[in-house]
C-alpha cells in the first residue's frame, strides 16, 4: 500500500480515538451536580424540657409578696458560693426545714425575705457576708378554716390581705345564735400556737378590728 493512502487512512482514525477517550475523560473528572438536602426545622422546645430554675422562678412569680410559708412548701436554699450549704428541703408538720450547720430551722408563717434574713443571720457564725437566696419552688394555695356557727364551715382561700370579715363572708355569715364577740383567730407560726380575739361587733362598725387580716392556716373559730 502507497504510504500516502496509509497515512490518509491512519489519521482519521486517531483523531477519532483522541476525541471518545477525551470524552471519556471529561466525563470521569466532570464535577458532578448536588442537589442540597432540605434544611431541617428545629423542633420546638417542649415546655416540660426548660430548666428546673426557669420553672422556680414562675412559681416565686406567681406568689404575692406578702406569701407566708406553710407546712408542705417545697424551697430551694441557696448559699453563694458554698454548694454544700445549697439545699432543696421541704417545710415538715412541725413547721421546720433543715440545713447543714444549722439544723432545725423554723420556717412556717415566714415570708421567704424573712427566712433568707434568718438564715444569713445564724450562717454569720461560719462566714463572712453570707449571701442567701430563698426560692419558692412549689407553694400551697394559702387556706384559712373557719369552723363554728357560720352557715358553710369549712376551708376558705385566701385572696391577699382578706380580712377575717372577709372570709366570714364567704363562709355564709354568722348563724343567729353565734356569739359575735367572741370569735377567736387560732394562729401558728414561727413564734409559736397564738389566741387572737375578734369582735365581730365592733368590727361591722369600723373598729380596728375590721382590718385585721388573715394569714394561711388560721382557723377562725366562732363559739355559740
Amino acid at each position: 500500500m502507497p504510504y500516502t493512502a496509509f497515512t490518509t487512512r491512519l489519521i482519521p482514525a486517531v483523531v477519532a480515538a483522541l476525541t471518545v477517550g477525551a470524552a471519556a475523560a471529561h466525563a470521569q473528572t466532570a464535577p458532578r451536580s448536588v442537589v442540597p438536602a432540605p434544611p431541617v426545622q428545629a423542633t420546638p422546645a417542649s415546655p416540660m424540657a426548660a430548666p428546673p430554675a426557669d420553672r422556680q422562678h414562675a412559681t416565686q412569680a406567681a406568689l404575692p409578696d406578702d406569701y407566708r410559708l406553710q407546712v408542705g412548701d417545697k424551697l430551694r436554699v441557696e448559699v453563694y458560693k458554698d454548694a454544700q450549704l445549697s439545699q432543696s428541703v421541704q417545710v415538715r408538720p412541725d413547721g421546720k426545714i433543715t440545713l447543714p450547720l444549722l439544723g432545725d430551722i423554723p420556717a412556717l408563717g415566714l415570708t421567704p425575705i424573712d427566712l433568707r434574713e434568718r438564715l444569713a443571720t445564724s450562717l454569720k457564725e461560719y462566714m463572712n457576708n453570707p449571701v442567701v437566696t430563698v426560692i419558692v419552688v412549689e407553694g400551697t394555695s394559702p387556706m384559712a378554716y373557719v369552723v363554728g356557727e357560720v352557715n358553710r364551715p369549712g376551708p376558705v382561700l385566701l385572696q391577699s390581705n382578706m380580712t377575717v370579715l372577709q372570709a366570714l363572708a364567704v363562709a355564709g355569715g354568722l348563724k343567729d345564735f353565734a356569739d359575735a364577740k367572741n370569735i377567736r383567730i387560732l394562729r401558728k407560726g414561727a413564734a409559736g400556737a397564738q389566741t387572737i380575739p375578734f369582735n365581730y361587733r365592733d368590727a361591722i362598725k369600723g373598729s380596728h378590728d375590721a382590718t385585721v387580716s388573715l394569714q394561711s392556716g388560721d382557723t377562725v373559730v366562732v363559739p355559740d
